[in-house]
């Protein structure tokens, strides 16, 4: 019997080691404008995972400092994180903002140097950031990336993703962000033709400016598509933050989004 229970609890360890927890989240206008009171708020509300992918990053001055303290905030909770933040990318001088991953190094191992795709640079305004990462020897890379505004057609440089896992056929692309389309839009047909899954179906993940009703999320615009192939969906789910303030317009300083998460194993 106590055989059997030392095998079981193996197998449970090594399961449970072999899983990644990824975290992506829209933070409004992360920069300067954040308080510290605000910094220790997120760094609190994505201290449980292994990798965070970041949008929505302020270009200039104030967003990698951001960055930074979001880091130190996390090294005070109890585990070492790691940062890299992406240059200002450069397809739209009006649009452009960073991308950043945080992640712990006792959890995954980082390969290389992360980079924004350029390929598609004057077809999408603002260029996804790659980074890979290996967990027991198998890599993966997180493809970080915000399309334009619902009103812009995000679906009009959204269609250019289907040309990345042929364009990058040795790595294991796994797409996270905040894509302004729901996954229900045609333009996903062709991710999903190759075998690429949403995370999430009916799950709207952006703040309204006032709850209606008891309901307070407006659109179903954050994803992670992951290839079924490569990777398997352990869990998904998503952290209604604002539920910890009196009102949406105090959740909204934070952001106008909440984070999603997926917990996968590699095939």
């Amino acid at each position: 019997m106590r055989k059997n229970f030392t095998f079981l609890l193996f197998i449970i360890c090594t399961t449970v080691f072999s899983q990644v927890k990824l975290l992506s989240w829209n933070i409004e206008n992360l920069g300067k404008s954040k308080t510290d009171a605000e910094i220790a708020y997120i760094a609190e509300t994505i201290r449980n995972f292994d990798i965070v992918a970041i949008q929505e990053v302020v270009a200039g001055y104030g967003g990698a400092q951001a960055i930074a303290k979001l880091a130190d905030a996390l090294n005070r909770k109890g585990s070492q994180w790691n940062y890299e933040v992406s240059p200002p990318t450069v397809s739209s001088a009006y649009k452009t903002e960073r991308y950043a991953f945080l992640w712990k190094p006792s959890k995954v191992k980082k390969i290389g140097k992360s980079w924004l795709e350029l390929k598609f640079q004057n077809q999408i305004d603002r260029e996804p950031f790659f980074a890979t990462f290996s967990k027991q020897g198998k890599t993966f890379t997180v493809v970080n990336f915000h399309a334009i505004t619902k009103s812009k057609q995000p679906e009009t440089e959204i269609k250019y993703f289907k040309f990345l896992p042929q364009e990058y056929s040795s790595l294991n692309l796994i797409f996270a962000g905040d894509f302004n389309c729901p996954q229900s839009h045609s333009v996903f047909n062709p991710l999903k033709k190759m075998g690429y899954s949403p995370s999430f179906v009916n799950q709207k993940t952006s703040l309204k400016r006032s709850c209606n009703n008891g309901l307070c999320l407006a659109s179903e615009f954050d994803n992670i598509y992951y290839p079924t192939k490569k990777v398997q969906k352990i869990e998904a789910g998503v952290l209604p933050f604002y539920t910890h303030f009196n009102s949406l317009l105090l959740a909204r300083q934070i952001s106008d989004h909440i984070p999603i998460w997926l917990t996968f194993e590699l095939l």
